[in-house]
């Protein structure tokens, strides 16, 4: 027990005789952890499993006060978050890893499941297009897998338990999720030959990188003391959010979105990996957990009306109009659906979506949500390019070749920032000092850029 003097001294309450005794506002009640009771929400259940060496620097001091001046943005972003993180947290827990990255897609993404940048890097957790593939993440002109909110969240999590056994130390794994692990292996061996410390705080890296640790830390101080911070958390239940569903082929997300009794833009929050707004194989789809059953029953019913989509495969002859008009579309509309433009040129043998006896507003109206950078099939354009035809592949494709690990770009194209699709995002001080605000505007802002690509 500490003497009563002391115990007012540090509650600012002690004076001494010269002094004039001044009442201080109270200290406000931080939250404490009680580990015998189980977790009130899913913010409760993070702070349990927080396991990384906390970083206290000016940075982070820096990257807190700017999510605090904007408590909007950030309770818009923590509920967006709210349908991904029982799910993220669950895999924490399974492989023993710190829950703190839990918070790692706002970072990345604002927990923008659409989120894409200029350096093609693509959903809650950024992959571009080589490391997703060397994550066995699907990336066709049906799938997108790095939007697959279940799948990415398995490929990022393996990619980091990679980069940390790497490492040893979470601060140099999280710089390498950011910056290329071959890049920050290099600091650190620069470090060890000069005889300076080999720790995140004591490398030269680029600016983005170094501010990256310490907007997870200042989310991580805000998650573990609101109240000291005067911020409420948006109400997380710790329950399960959703389960998987087996789906036929030929059902299009409008369509499931109605049989969900969800609205279209929730559903496809939800469901952000296709390309193309009806579903050409069998496949799952992730549906809220109070609403599988009656999803299923509904669902049933729909397979015996036998509306559906099907695939058509160009043959010797056909145009795009007569597609169009032989299934009752426009062209605009075919090439909507089929994520086409004016440029594309399709040959015999490629494999077009149609409806069967379905009417397609609603196929229509969902694909308007597909990002157009992923709707657009660049594979049916015709590339200039002697060395991509010499490659195999067409467009955007063979620019991706040879890349095929992180860290692994060159410098001048190493800049990524989260593009439109990122809606609800803002944009974090990169300098000390610095103060950049949310645009006012229904657009979103961009967030800061990003030294490497994933």
């Amino acid at each position: 027990m500490r003497p009563p003097s002391a115990a007012r001294a540090a509650e600012g309450l002690a004076a001494s005789r010269s002094q004039v005794l001044e009442l201080r506002d109270p200290v406000p009640r931080v939250l404490t952890l009680d580990l015998t009771r189980d977790a009130n929400d899913i913010w409760d259940r993070i702070r349990r499993g927080f396991g990384m060496p906390d970083l206290d620097t000016e940075a982070v001091a820096e990257q807190q006060l700017f999510y605090l001046n904007r408590p909007g943005f950030l309770k818009k972003v923590f509920e967006r978050g709210g349908r991904y993180l029982y799910h993220i947290v669950d895999e924490l827990e399974r492989r023993g890893m710190p829950t703190e990255l839990a918070l790692l897609p706002m970072v990345e993404s604002s927990y923008n499941p659409m989120a894409y940048s200029r350096a093609r890097a693509s959903g809650l957790w950024q992959f571009i297009p080589s490391t997703g593939r060397n994550y066995n993440l699907t990336q066709d002109k049906w799938v997108d897998e790095r939007r697959d909110v279940i799948a990415s969240t398995n490929a990022a999590l393996d990619y980091l338990q990679t980069i940390y056994e790497m490492h040893g130390d979470w601060h140099l794994a999280l710089a390498s999720y950011n910056w290329g692990e071959g890049a920050v292996g290099r600091a650190v061996q620069r470090n060890l030959a000069k005889g300076l410390p080999a720790e995140y705080s004591q490398l030269r890296m680029p600016e983005e990188t170094r501010n990256y640790v310490p907007k997870l830390q200042a989310l991580k101080n805000i998650v573990a003391q609101p109240e000291l911070f005067h911020f409420e958390l948006p109400y997380v239940p710790n329950t399960r959010h959703f389960v998987t569903v087996t789906a036929p082929a030929g059902i299009d997300l409008a369509t499931a979105a109605r049989l969900a009794e969800m609205p279209l833009d929730e559903f496809i929050a939800l469901n952000p990996s296709y390309n193309r707004p009806a579903i050409a194989q069998a496949n799952s789809l992730v549906i809220p957990v109070d609403r599988a059953e009656r999803f299923r029953a509904r669902l049933a019913e729909h397979e015996s009306s036998g509306k559906q989509w099907r695939t058509y495969e160009m043959r010797r002859g056909d145009t795009l109009a007569s597609v169009a008009r032989d299934f009752g579309l426009s062209v605009s509309e075919l090439h909507q659906i089929n994520g086409l433009d004016a440029r594309s040129r399709v040959s015999p043998g490629y494999t077009l979506l149609v409806p069967n006896g379905v009417e397609p507003d609603g196929a229509i109206a969902a694909a308007r949500m597909i990002p157009r950078n992923a709707a657009l099939d660049t594979s049916t354009i015709p590339s200039a390019s002697t060395a991509d035809k010499k490659d195999g592949r067409k467009g955007a494709q063979a620019k991706d070749s040879g890349k095929t690990r992180a860290g692994k770009a060159s410098a001048g194209s190493r800049n990524r920032a989260t593009g439109k699709a990122s809606s609800g995002s803002a944009k974090a001080p990169a300098k000390s000092g610095a103060r950049v605000a949310p645009k006012a505007s229904g657009k979103s802002a961009k967030p800061a850029q990003k030294n490497q690509k994933r």
